[in-house]
Protein backbone atom coordinates (compact mmCIF):
# COMPACT_ATOMS: atom_id res chain seq x y z
CA UNK A 1 0.00 0.00 0.00
CA UNK A 2 1.20 3.63 -0.57
CA UNK A 3 -0.07 4.23 3.20
CA UNK A 4 2.37 3.62 5.55
CA UNK A 5 -0.56 2.20 7.59
CA UNK A 6 0.15 -1.92 7.91
CA UNK A 7 -2.15 -3.77 6.69
CA UNK A 8 -3.20 -5.71 9.89
CA UNK A 9 -4.74 -2.37 11.33
CA UNK A 10 -6.39 -1.33 7.81
CA UNK A 11 -8.13 -5.16 7.43
CA UNK A 12 -9.10 -4.49 11.21
CA UNK A 13 -10.88 -1.23 11.09
CA UNK A 14 -12.10 -2.90 7.87
CA UNK A 15 -14.03 -6.03 9.12
CA UNK A 16 -15.34 -3.80 12.19
CA UNK A 17 -17.49 -1.78 9.77
CA UNK A 18 -21.08 -2.67 9.98
CA UNK A 19 -22.51 -3.95 6.56
CA UNK A 20 -19.08 -4.57 4.87
CA UNK A 21 -17.66 -7.68 3.35
CA UNK A 22 -13.63 -8.27 3.28
CA UNK A 23 -11.98 -10.06 0.96
CA UNK A 24 -8.23 -10.74 1.14
CA UNK A 25 -8.41 -14.30 -0.82
CA UNK A 26 -5.12 -13.70 -3.41
CA UNK A 27 -7.56 -15.23 -5.91
CA UNK A 28 -10.48 -13.17 -5.14
CA UNK A 29 -8.42 -10.13 -4.69
CA UNK A 30 -6.37 -10.64 -8.07
CA UNK A 31 -10.05 -11.03 -10.43
CA UNK A 32 -11.96 -8.14 -8.64
CA UNK A 33 -8.72 -6.10 -9.76
CA UNK A 34 -9.54 -6.94 -13.46
CA UNK A 35 -11.84 -5.95 -16.03
CA UNK A 36 -11.87 -6.41 -19.68
CA UNK A 37 -8.82 -4.77 -20.58
CA UNK A 38 -7.24 -7.61 -22.74
CA UNK A 39 -9.02 -6.49 -25.73
CA UNK A 40 -6.23 -4.60 -25.33
CA UNK A 41 -2.82 -5.80 -25.56
CA UNK A 42 -0.79 -2.50 -24.48
CA UNK A 43 -3.11 -2.59 -22.11
CA UNK A 44 -2.24 -5.84 -20.91
CA UNK A 45 1.44 -5.12 -20.51
CA UNK A 46 0.68 -1.83 -18.15
CA UNK A 47 -2.26 -3.51 -16.33
CA UNK A 48 -1.45 -7.43 -15.48
CA UNK A 49 0.30 -6.28 -12.68
CA UNK A 50 -2.01 -3.97 -10.75
CA UNK A 51 -3.63 -5.64 -7.95
CA UNK A 52 -5.50 -4.22 -4.92
CA UNK A 53 -4.25 -4.60 -0.92
CA UNK A 54 -7.91 -5.52 -0.04
CA UNK A 55 -10.92 -5.75 -1.65
CA UNK A 56 -14.60 -4.77 -0.07
CA UNK A 57 -18.55 -5.44 -0.71
CA UNK A 58 -20.52 -2.54 1.50
CA UNK A 59 -24.02 -3.68 1.77
CA UNK A 60 -25.37 0.02 2.58
CA UNK A 61 -24.51 3.79 2.10
CA UNK A 62 -23.33 3.56 5.27
CA UNK A 63 -20.76 0.90 5.07
CA UNK A 64 -19.79 3.39 1.75
CA UNK A 65 -19.23 6.48 4.25
CA UNK A 66 -17.51 4.10 6.48
CA UNK A 67 -15.06 3.06 4.31
CA UNK A 68 -14.33 6.48 2.54
CA UNK A 69 -13.78 7.53 6.03
CA UNK A 70 -11.14 4.56 6.62
CA UNK A 71 -9.54 4.96 3.23
CA UNK A 72 -9.17 9.09 3.57
CA UNK A 73 -7.74 9.42 7.06
CA UNK A 74 -4.89 7.06 5.99
CA UNK A 75 -4.18 8.03 3.05
CA UNK A 76 -5.21 4.73 0.78
CA UNK A 77 -6.16 4.68 -2.53
CA UNK A 78 -9.74 4.04 -3.46
CA UNK A 79 -10.73 2.22 -6.68
CA UNK A 80 -14.85 1.38 -7.65
CA UNK A 81 -15.90 -1.18 -9.44
CA UNK A 82 -19.21 -2.63 -11.15
CA UNK A 83 -19.07 -5.67 -12.71
CA UNK A 84 -15.76 -5.01 -14.24
CA UNK A 85 -17.11 -5.76 -17.94
CA UNK A 86 -15.57 -2.34 -19.26
CA UNK A 87 -12.41 -2.34 -21.65
CA UNK A 88 -10.56 0.30 -21.06
CA UNK A 89 -9.06 -0.78 -18.04
CA UNK A 90 -11.61 1.91 -15.59
CA UNK A 91 -11.36 -0.43 -12.27
CA UNK A 92 -8.26 -1.69 -12.27
CA UNK A 93 -6.22 0.45 -9.33
CA UNK A 94 -3.00 1.67 -10.79
CA UNK A 95 -1.75 2.17 -6.86
CA UNK A 96 -3.10 -0.75 -5.41
CA UNK A 97 -5.16 0.23 -1.82
CA UNK A 98 -8.73 -0.52 -1.65
CA UNK A 99 -11.00 -1.87 -4.57
CA UNK A 100 -15.04 -1.14 -3.28
CA UNK A 101 -17.68 -3.50 -5.01
CA UNK A 102 -20.32 -1.74 -5.33
CA UNK A 103 -23.01 -4.62 -6.44
CA UNK A 104 -24.03 -4.63 -3.08
CA UNK A 105 -26.45 -1.55 -3.32
CA UNK A 106 -28.95 -2.72 -6.17
CA UNK A 107 -32.70 -1.60 -4.68
CA UNK A 108 -34.88 0.46 -7.47
CA UNK A 109 -35.50 3.70 -4.95
CA UNK A 110 -38.70 5.41 -6.69
CA UNK A 111 -40.09 5.59 -10.21
CA UNK A 112 -41.94 8.36 -11.24
CA UNK A 113 -44.87 7.20 -13.33
CA UNK A 114 -45.16 10.98 -15.09
CA UNK A 115 -42.09 11.62 -16.07
CA UNK A 116 -40.60 7.69 -16.00
CA UNK A 117 -37.44 9.14 -14.35
CA UNK A 118 -36.14 6.08 -12.30
CA UNK A 119 -33.63 6.32 -9.05
CA UNK A 120 -31.62 4.06 -8.43
CA UNK A 121 -28.78 2.21 -6.30
CA UNK A 122 -25.51 2.10 -8.39
CA UNK A 123 -25.04 -1.62 -8.06
CA UNK A 124 -28.08 -2.69 -9.78
CA UNK A 125 -27.81 -4.81 -12.57
CA UNK A 126 -28.57 -3.67 -15.97
CA UNK A 127 -30.81 -6.62 -17.04
CA UNK A 128 -32.65 -6.42 -13.67
CA UNK A 129 -33.59 -2.41 -13.92
CA UNK A 130 -34.57 -3.36 -17.18
CA UNK A 131 -36.79 -6.18 -15.84
CA UNK A 132 -38.28 -3.79 -12.84
CA UNK A 133 -38.90 -0.98 -15.50
CA UNK A 134 -40.94 -3.36 -18.11
CA UNK A 135 -43.74 -3.77 -15.56
CA UNK A 136 -44.34 0.27 -15.59
CA UNK A 137 -44.48 -0.32 -19.44
CA UNK A 138 -41.14 1.35 -19.50
CA UNK A 139 -37.45 0.73 -20.61
CA UNK A 140 -33.95 1.60 -20.38
CA UNK A 141 -32.66 4.04 -23.06
CA UNK A 142 -28.72 3.39 -23.63
CA UNK A 143 -27.57 0.27 -22.49
CA UNK A 144 -24.08 -1.72 -23.80
CA UNK A 145 -23.80 -5.10 -25.17
CA UNK A 146 -22.69 -6.80 -21.58
CA UNK A 147 -26.34 -5.36 -20.55
CA UNK A 148 -26.82 -8.66 -18.38
CA UNK A 149 -24.35 -8.38 -16.26
CA UNK A 150 -23.26 -4.70 -16.42
CA UNK A 151 -24.43 -2.61 -13.07
CA UNK A 152 -26.18 0.76 -14.23
CA UNK A 153 -23.59 2.58 -12.09
CA UNK A 154 -20.90 0.85 -13.59
CA UNK A 155 -22.36 2.18 -16.91
CA UNK A 156 -22.74 5.70 -16.32
CA UNK A 157 -19.09 6.20 -14.78
CA UNK A 158 -17.42 4.02 -17.55
CA UNK A 159 -19.34 3.60 -20.12
CA UNK A 160 -20.77 5.96 -23.07
CA UNK A 161 -23.23 4.55 -25.41
CA UNK A 162 -24.29 1.24 -27.00
CA UNK A 163 -27.73 -0.33 -27.82
CA UNK A 164 -30.28 2.88 -28.20
CA UNK A 165 -27.43 5.31 -29.24
CA UNK A 166 -28.96 5.34 -32.37
CA UNK A 167 -32.09 7.19 -31.33
CA UNK A 168 -31.03 8.45 -28.10
CA UNK A 169 -27.48 9.55 -29.06
CA UNK A 170 -24.49 9.28 -25.70
CA UNK A 171 -24.66 8.94 -21.67
CA UNK A 172 -23.34 12.52 -21.68
CA UNK A 173 -25.95 14.46 -23.85
CA UNK A 174 -28.14 16.49 -21.46
CA UNK A 175 -31.66 14.68 -20.87
CA UNK A 176 -30.74 11.30 -19.75
CA UNK A 177 -28.82 11.65 -15.99
CA UNK A 178 -31.06 13.68 -13.59
CA UNK A 179 -29.48 13.20 -10.75
CA UNK A 180 -26.70 11.68 -8.64
CA UNK A 181 -26.46 11.07 -4.79
CA UNK A 182 -22.51 10.89 -3.89
CA UNK A 183 -20.58 10.16 -1.19
CA UNK A 184 -17.46 12.59 -0.56
CA UNK A 185 -13.80 11.02 -0.11
CA UNK A 186 -13.31 12.76 3.53
CA UNK A 187 -12.11 12.38 6.80
CA UNK A 188 -15.84 13.24 7.88
CA UNK A 189 -17.62 12.08 4.46
CA UNK A 190 -20.93 13.98 3.10
CA UNK A 191 -23.62 12.05 1.15
CA UNK A 192 -24.61 14.82 -1.23
CA UNK A 193 -28.17 15.19 -3.76
CA UNK A 194 -26.50 16.44 -6.66
CA UNK A 195 -29.12 17.66 -9.24
CA UNK A 196 -28.52 17.10 -13.60
CA UNK A 197 -26.30 19.86 -14.00
CA UNK A 198 -24.00 18.86 -10.86
CA UNK A 199 -24.22 15.37 -11.88
CA UNK A 200 -22.77 15.66 -15.17
CA UNK A 201 -19.19 15.95 -14.07
CA UNK A 202 -18.96 12.85 -12.61
CA UNK A 203 -20.96 11.24 -15.86
CA UNK A 204 -18.16 9.29 -17.48
CA UNK A 205 -15.28 10.03 -15.34
CA UNK A 206 -14.24 6.42 -14.47
CA UNK A 207 -15.01 7.21 -10.07
CA UNK A 208 -12.65 9.52 -10.10
CA UNK A 209 -14.29 12.56 -8.32
CA UNK A 210 -16.82 10.99 -6.39
CA UNK A 211 -18.53 7.72 -4.83
CA UNK A 212 -21.58 7.24 -6.79
CA UNK A 213 -24.05 5.37 -4.58
CA UNK A 214 -27.37 6.51 -6.27
CA UNK A 215 -28.53 8.12 -9.71
CA UNK A 216 -31.39 8.77 -11.27
CA UNK A 217 -32.03 8.38 -15.21
CA UNK A 218 -34.74 9.01 -17.70
CA UNK A 219 -36.22 6.10 -19.29
CA UNK A 220 -38.38 5.65 -22.83
CA UNK A 221 -41.82 3.98 -23.48
CA UNK A 222 -41.34 -0.18 -23.81
CA UNK A 223 -41.43 -1.03 -27.46
CA UNK A 224 -41.63 -4.75 -28.53
CA UNK A 225 -38.46 -4.20 -30.58
CA UNK A 226 -38.27 -6.22 -33.89
CA UNK A 227 -35.11 -8.21 -35.08
CA UNK A 228 -34.34 -8.16 -38.89
CA UNK A 229 -31.29 -8.75 -40.56
CA UNK A 230 -30.10 -7.62 -43.76
CA UNK A 231 -27.94 -9.14 -46.51
CA UNK A 232 -26.01 -6.97 -49.54
CA UNK A 233 -23.43 -8.07 -51.77
CA UNK A 234 -21.77 -4.98 -52.45
CA UNK A 235 -19.86 -2.82 -49.14
CA UNK A 236 -21.28 0.53 -50.98
CA UNK A 237 -24.57 -0.90 -51.03
CA UNK A 238 -24.42 -1.68 -47.07
CA UNK A 239 -23.22 1.41 -46.35
CA UNK A 240 -25.85 3.70 -48.39
CA UNK A 241 -28.80 1.22 -46.87
CA UNK A 242 -27.17 1.92 -43.44
CA UNK A 243 -27.46 5.61 -43.71
CA UNK A 244 -30.94 5.26 -45.20
CA UNK A 245 -32.43 3.08 -42.28
CA UNK A 246 -31.16 5.47 -39.70
CA UNK A 247 -32.63 8.64 -41.50
CA UNK A 248 -36.18 7.57 -41.90
CA UNK A 249 -39.14 7.83 -40.03
CA UNK A 250 -38.88 4.77 -38.55
CA UNK A 251 -37.91 3.97 -35.15
CA UNK A 252 -34.46 2.19 -34.33
CA UNK A 253 -33.21 0.98 -31.37
CA UNK A 254 -29.69 -0.23 -32.74
CA UNK A 255 -28.53 -0.08 -36.89
CA UNK A 256 -25.02 -2.45 -37.15
CA UNK A 257 -23.46 -3.55 -39.94
CA UNK A 258 -20.33 -5.93 -40.37
CA UNK A 259 -18.29 -7.05 -43.30
CA UNK A 260 -18.39 -10.66 -44.29
CA UNK A 261 -15.40 -11.49 -42.74
CA UNK A 262 -16.44 -10.68 -39.42
CA UNK A 263 -19.89 -12.22 -39.77
CA UNK A 264 -18.40 -16.04 -40.35
CA UNK A 265 -16.73 -15.72 -37.38
CA UNK A 266 -19.62 -14.77 -35.24
CA UNK A 267 -21.52 -17.49 -33.54
CA UNK A 268 -23.41 -20.07 -35.21
CA UNK A 269 -26.91 -19.23 -34.51
CA UNK A 270 -25.83 -16.03 -36.48
CA UNK A 271 -25.48 -17.78 -40.04
CA UNK A 272 -22.96 -17.95 -42.31
CA UNK A 273 -22.52 -14.97 -44.33
CA UNK A 274 -22.29 -16.52 -48.29
CA UNK A 275 -19.77 -13.17 -48.97
CA UNK A 276 -22.64 -10.77 -47.54
CA UNK A 277 -22.40 -8.05 -45.57
CA UNK A 278 -24.77 -8.22 -42.83
CA UNK A 279 -27.29 -4.85 -41.07
CA UNK A 280 -28.30 -5.72 -37.35
CA UNK A 281 -31.57 -3.79 -36.76
CA UNK A 282 -33.94 -3.41 -33.84
CA UNK A 283 -37.72 -2.02 -35.19
CA UNK A 284 -40.03 -0.97 -33.90
CA UNK A 285 -43.17 -2.77 -35.48
CA UNK A 286 -44.73 -0.10 -37.64
CA UNK A 287 -41.26 -0.07 -38.86
CA UNK A 288 -40.72 -3.52 -40.39
CA UNK A 289 -42.12 -3.11 -43.60
CA UNK A 290 -40.61 0.42 -44.71
CA UNK A 291 -36.92 -1.52 -43.76
CA UNK A 292 -37.92 -4.29 -46.35
CA UNK A 293 -38.77 -1.84 -48.85
CA UNK A 294 -35.80 0.08 -48.50
CA UNK A 295 -33.90 -3.57 -48.24
CA UNK A 296 -35.40 -4.42 -51.65
CA UNK A 297 -34.77 -0.79 -53.32
CA UNK A 298 -31.01 -1.73 -52.09
CA UNK A 299 -31.33 -5.04 -53.41
CA UNK A 300 -30.81 -6.42 -50.36
CA UNK A 301 -32.07 -10.35 -48.78
CA UNK A 302 -34.30 -9.36 -46.34
CA UNK A 303 -34.77 -11.34 -43.38
CA UNK A 304 -37.78 -10.56 -40.51
CA UNK A 305 -36.87 -12.84 -37.40
CA UNK A 306 -39.35 -11.57 -35.11
CA UNK A 307 -40.09 -10.02 -31.57
CA UNK A 308 -36.88 -9.68 -29.51
CA UNK A 309 -36.45 -12.66 -26.93
CA UNK A 310 -34.07 -10.38 -24.39
CA UNK A 311 -34.20 -13.30 -21.61
CA UNK A 312 -32.75 -16.08 -24.92
CA UNK A 313 -29.22 -14.41 -24.60
CA UNK A 314 -28.67 -14.92 -28.35
CA UNK A 315 -30.57 -11.87 -29.52
CA UNK A 316 -29.17 -9.86 -32.05
CA UNK A 317 -27.64 -7.36 -29.67
CA UNK A 318 -25.34 -9.68 -28.16
CA UNK A 319 -23.56 -9.46 -31.70
CA UNK A 320 -23.02 -5.72 -31.66
CA UNK A 321 -20.54 -2.46 -30.39
CA UNK A 322 -18.08 -4.90 -27.75
CA UNK A 323 -19.79 -8.05 -28.06
CA UNK A 324 -18.67 -8.21 -32.33
CA UNK A 325 -14.78 -7.54 -30.67
CA UNK A 326 -15.32 -10.45 -27.59
CA UNK A 327 -16.64 -13.13 -30.77
CA UNK A 328 -13.91 -12.46 -32.73
CA UNK A 329 -11.45 -12.96 -29.89
CA UNK A 330 -12.91 -15.83 -28.59
CA UNK A 331 -11.54 -17.03 -31.56
CA UNK A 332 -8.41 -15.78 -31.95
CA UNK A 333 -7.45 -13.18 -29.19
CA UNK A 334 -5.09 -11.58 -31.72
CA UNK A 335 -8.03 -9.39 -32.81
CA UNK A 336 -8.13 -5.96 -31.01
CA UNK A 337 -10.10 -3.26 -32.17
CA UNK A 338 -10.00 0.61 -32.30
CA UNK A 339 -13.28 3.55 -31.96
CA UNK A 340 -13.86 6.14 -34.16
CA UNK A 341 -16.35 8.39 -35.31
CA UNK A 342 -16.43 8.45 -39.50
CA UNK A 343 -16.00 11.51 -41.69
CA UNK A 344 -19.06 12.49 -43.82
CA UNK A 345 -18.96 11.24 -46.23
CA UNK A 346 -18.26 8.07 -44.73
CA UNK A 347 -17.02 5.99 -47.93
CA UNK A 348 -14.13 7.49 -49.32
CA UNK A 349 -12.18 7.12 -45.93
CA UNK A 350 -13.27 3.55 -45.25
CA UNK A 351 -12.35 2.99 -48.84
CA UNK A 352 -8.71 4.16 -48.64
CA UNK A 353 -7.90 2.14 -45.17
CA UNK A 354 -9.32 -0.63 -46.51
CA UNK A 355 -7.04 -0.39 -49.34
CA UNK A 356 -4.27 0.26 -47.10
CA UNK A 357 -4.81 -1.79 -44.81
CA UNK A 358 -6.79 -4.78 -46.32
CA UNK A 359 -7.79 -8.31 -44.24
CA UNK A 360 -6.03 -6.32 -41.21
CA UNK A 361 -8.92 -4.09 -40.76
CA UNK A 362 -12.73 -5.35 -41.10
CA UNK A 363 -15.10 -2.86 -41.27
CA UNK A 364 -17.98 -3.17 -38.08
CA UNK A 365 -20.57 -0.03 -38.16
CA UNK A 366 -22.75 1.42 -35.46
CA UNK A 367 -25.62 4.21 -36.59
CA UNK A 368 -25.76 6.93 -33.92
CA UNK A 369 -26.85 10.40 -33.06
CA UNK A 370 -24.18 12.67 -31.98
CA UNK A 371 -25.57 16.21 -31.16
CA UNK A 372 -27.91 15.50 -32.74
CA UNK A 373 -27.39 14.39 -36.18
CA UNK A 374 -27.12 10.51 -37.38
CA UNK A 375 -23.46 9.76 -37.86
CA UNK A 376 -21.78 6.23 -38.73
CA UNK A 377 -19.23 5.16 -35.35
CA UNK A 378 -16.86 2.44 -36.65
CA UNK A 379 -15.39 -0.06 -33.86
CA UNK A 380 -13.00 -2.13 -36.27
CA UNK A 381 -11.92 -5.49 -35.53
CA UNK A 382 -7.88 -4.69 -36.64
CA UNK A 383 -5.05 -7.73 -35.90
CA UNK A 384 -2.34 -7.44 -33.40
CA UNK A 385 0.74 -6.72 -35.08
CA UNK A 386 2.70 -4.38 -32.53
CA UNK A 387 2.58 -0.97 -30.93
CA UNK A 388 4.07 0.24 -34.02
CA UNK A 389 1.86 -0.62 -36.84
CA UNK A 390 -1.43 0.35 -34.45
CA UNK A 391 0.05 3.80 -34.07
CA UNK A 392 0.31 3.86 -37.66
CA UNK A 393 -2.92 2.57 -38.08
CA UNK A 394 -4.24 5.32 -35.58
CA UNK A 395 -2.84 8.22 -37.17
CA UNK A 396 -3.67 6.80 -40.62
CA UNK A 397 -6.96 6.97 -39.50
CA UNK A 398 -6.73 10.39 -38.17
CA UNK A 399 -5.43 11.34 -41.39
CA UNK A 400 -8.43 10.50 -42.92
CA UNK A 401 -10.91 12.49 -41.17
CA UNK A 402 -11.59 9.99 -38.45
CA UNK A 403 -12.23 10.88 -34.86
CA UNK A 404 -10.46 8.49 -32.59
CA UNK A 405 -11.60 7.21 -29.38
CA UNK A 406 -8.66 5.46 -28.14
CA UNK A 407 -9.28 2.14 -26.34
CA UNK A 408 -5.70 1.50 -25.52
CA UNK A 409 -4.94 4.50 -23.14
CA UNK A 410 -5.65 4.40 -19.55
CA UNK A 411 -7.30 7.93 -18.75
CA UNK A 412 -10.34 9.36 -19.53
CA UNK A 413 -9.40 12.72 -21.39
CA UNK A 414 -6.79 10.53 -23.82
CA UNK A 415 -10.05 7.63 -24.48
CA UNK A 416 -12.58 10.10 -26.41
CA UNK A 417 -12.61 14.07 -24.90
CA UNK A 418 -9.35 14.74 -26.16
CA UNK A 419 -8.82 17.43 -23.43
CA UNK A 420 -8.92 18.24 -20.21
CA UNK A 421 -12.27 18.61 -18.76
CA UNK A 422 -11.96 21.58 -16.32
CA UNK A 423 -15.31 20.88 -14.69
CA UNK A 424 -14.23 17.01 -13.85
CA UNK A 425 -11.12 18.27 -12.25
CA UNK A 426 -13.11 20.73 -10.31
CA UNK A 427 -15.13 18.00 -8.82
CA UNK A 428 -12.19 15.72 -8.18
CA UNK A 429 -11.15 18.71 -6.01
CA UNK A 430 -14.56 19.10 -4.42
CA UNK A 431 -15.05 15.60 -3.78
CA UNK A 432 -12.17 13.91 -3.33
CA UNK A 433 -9.77 16.65 -2.78
CA UNK A 434 -6.76 14.26 -1.77
CA UNK A 435 -7.18 12.89 -5.09
CA UNK A 436 -7.72 9.38 -3.81
CA UNK A 437 -10.19 8.14 -6.17
CA UNK A 438 -9.05 6.10 -8.94
CA UNK A 439 -5.83 7.87 -9.28
CA UNK A 440 -4.03 7.83 -12.43
CA UNK A 441 -7.15 7.65 -14.01
CA UNK A 442 -8.04 11.70 -14.89
CA UNK A 443 -5.30 13.12 -16.11
CA UNK A 444 -6.32 17.09 -16.29
CA UNK A 445 -6.07 15.77 -12.31
CA UNK A 446 -2.53 14.70 -12.19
Amino acid sequence: MSSSMSPQKLISELISIEGLDVISEPSEVKRFSRDAYDYSPILKKKLDGCIADFVVRPGSVNAVEAVARVCTSNGIPLTLRGAGTGNYGQCVPLQGGVVMLMGGLRNVRTFDKVSGVVTVETGCLMRELDEKLSVFGRQLRLCPSTWRSATIGGFVAGGSGGIGSVRWGFLRDPGHLQALEVVTMEKKPQRLQLDASSSEALNHAYGTNGIITALSLATAPLVSWQEVIVDCKEWSQAVELLLECSRSAVELNLCSLVESSIVDQLPKWCGNSLSQHRLFLLVAPDGVNTIERLAARAGGIFNWIGEENVRSGNGLRELTWNHTTLHLRSGDPKWTYLQMLLPQPELPAMCALKERWGGDLLWHLESVRQQGVQRLAALPIVRWQGQKLLEEMIADCINNGAFLFNPHVITVEEGGLGVTDQDQVEAKKRYDPRGLLNPGKLKGWV
